[in-house]
């Protein structure tokens, strides 16, 4: 699921960050029509009280090196919703303690059968919208050169009855736009994650608009987009 990222910086993107109440940007929002595993995102996070945007790497595990940080041969830019309850699994403690919000116009999913692609897809908030991606976070210490870094992932769930013919396999997390869920989802003394349970069901929040593509790297439209209808 989910292995890109629509991140542009449009009145919706910053309507939501405005609505998160970001104090502190350490960098400007992290931008690009096509964000892949790997690249650097913008994640919102609580640090020592105060609501921060960062860069992140989008790969939950890394690892050391002497030249800095790689991700790990794990993959790890998704977490699933069922591994995160689960103790040593990498989500487990970032649940608890380290939850944040990636905000982003869009994504993109692409179906597989017998490990071939069958077709690609991108998912768009409406206008003046943006998603509010469910993540986790990491902090690392680079013991060999004294960098430290931030890494994320986003939590996926089942597939959702209105697009698993787009995409069978999963869906993000994509959080309702409540300001009092977004500041508890956030809140790092929050560790009663029980008051997250009812996110971790398949839940179209928003209308999304789907549109074929030829390819993530070109991203030329085929055929019309269409609109799915967000749960009431």
């Amino acid at each position: 699921m989910c292995g890109r990222l629509n991140v542009i910086d449009d009145i919706g993107v910053q309507q939501l960050c405005e609505q998160l109440n970001i104090q502190l940007w350490s960098e400007p929002l992290q931008t690009g029509r096509f964000k892949r595993a790997t690249d650097k995102v913008t994640i919102v996070r609580e640090n020592a009280g105060i609501t921060q945007a960062d860069s992140a790497i989008w790969w939950l595990l890394l690892d050391n090196h002497t030249e800095g940080f790689k991700p790990s041969k794990y993959t790890s830019f998704n977490t699933r919703y069922d591994k995160l309850n689960v103790p040593r699994s990498a989500g487990f403690v970032p649940f608890k303690e380290s939850r944040c919000i990636i905000p982003a116009k869009g994504f993109g999913e692409t179906e597989f059968v017998n490990k071939k692609p069958i077709h690609y897809y991108d998912f768009e908030a409406e206008d003046r919208q943006a998603i509010a991606f469910g993540g986790l976070y990491k902090e690392w210490l680079n013991v060999n050169t004294g960098e430290t870094a931030l890494s994320c992932s986003i939590i996926t769930l089942p597939p959702h009855d209105k697009i698993k013919h787009i995409h069978s396999k999963a869906m993000p997390l994509l959080l309702p736009q409540n300001k009092d869920l977004l500041t508890a989802w956030l809140d790092s003394t929050q560790t009663n994650t029980e008051l997250f349970n009812h996110l971790l069901q398949p839940h179209l929040p928003q209308n999304l608009w789907a549109q074929a593509i030829d390819k993530p790297s070109t991203f030329n439209a085929i055929g019309d987009r269409k609109l799915i209808n967000g749960d009431r």
